[in-house]
């Protein structure tokens, strides 16, 4: 009983630190201070988790907790958000912080469902099914922000063209102004990308662990990164060539295209994506 009380601990450890990265995500994007604050604090509270269970497994097993691969894994990934941390708060570089915890949080996934060291085969068998869980969890959920996003580039080109070809009525009213669609699209695209990224690590993780034939080159593989890429690449676009407008919302309606290639057709040719087939 004891043992399934950690491992739900470990694996809320997980999830709070998903979310930290998340929030330092967007913070990174746009500068958002509020999001910064909330990382911060969920950070602390892993990190706050992390050093009593590191305690805990010293005291039981008298020595230092380095000697095994999980304990080794467990320690670095501490050792990560602890430098992060006392960096961040003594130069302010919010910069490293969220790549140095998206190594962190990769970090602590493997040792938390990776079936090594003290757990039993029921147990380890049981924590990938729940790996596995989560990875789909999360990818749908960047799915969901990103056809929501599409919904209102699309609601933006519509109204787009009323205003220009002046069409005044009520179908104009019931729609939002151009700059409420156009950062709602904008935002839902924020929430999506960390999000896919964090789908794709942890599907890597179980990959390699439960799989014995994974290849990089498998359909459903490359169209994930390709979508991951291309998303990303709207980011850059918008945010570093200053791309806004009309013409972003076209991009974002063809990156659709690409969700719906990768989720329907390429999910069917997939060698190991069975779920979505």
């Amino acid at each position: 009983m004891v043992d399934i009380q950690f491992t739900r601990i470990y694996e809320l450890i997980v999830i709070l630190y998903a979310v930290s990265v998340l929030l330092y995500f967007i913070d990174f994007v746009q500068h958002n201070r509020k999001a910064n604050k909330v990382a911060f604090w969920l950070l602390f509270i892993v990190w706050i988790l992390q050093t009593a269970f590191l305690l805990l497994r010293m005291y039981e097993t008298g020595r230092f907790p380095i000697l095994t691969i999980s304990e080794g894994l467990y320690f670095y990934a501490w050792v990560l958000i602890t430098l992060s941390m006392v960096i961040n708060r003594l130069f302010r570089v919010d910069l490293m912080v969220f790549f140095a915890n998206v190594i962190g949080f990769l970090i602590m996934s493997i040792h938390t469902f990776a079936p090594i060291d003290s757990q039993t085969a029921v147990e380890a068998e049981r924590l990938m099914s729940e790996l596995l869980i989560i990875h789909i969890t999360m990818a749908i959920l960047s799915y969901g922000a990103f056809s929501i996003s599409f919904v209102f580039s699309a609601l933006y080109l519509v109204q787009y063209d009323l205003l220009k070809k002046k069409k005044w009525g009520k179908r104009l009213l019931r729609i939002e102004d151009l700059t409420k669609l156009d950062y709602m699209s904008y935002m839902l695209i924020l929430t999506g990308v960390p999000l896919l990224l964090l789908s794709l690590m942890l599907g890597v993780i179980w990959a390699y662990i439960k799989l014995v034939n994974f290849h990089w080159y498998d359909t459903k593989v490359l169209g994930s990164f390709l979508m991951l890429l291309a998303y990303s690449a709207y980011l850059y676009a918008r945010l570093r060539k200053g791309i806004q407008g009309r013409a972003i919302a076209v991009w974002n309606i063809a990156l659709f295209l690409i969700l719906l290639i990768n989720f329907f057709l390429f999910g069917s040719l997939s060698n190991f994506h069975f779920w979505n087939s």
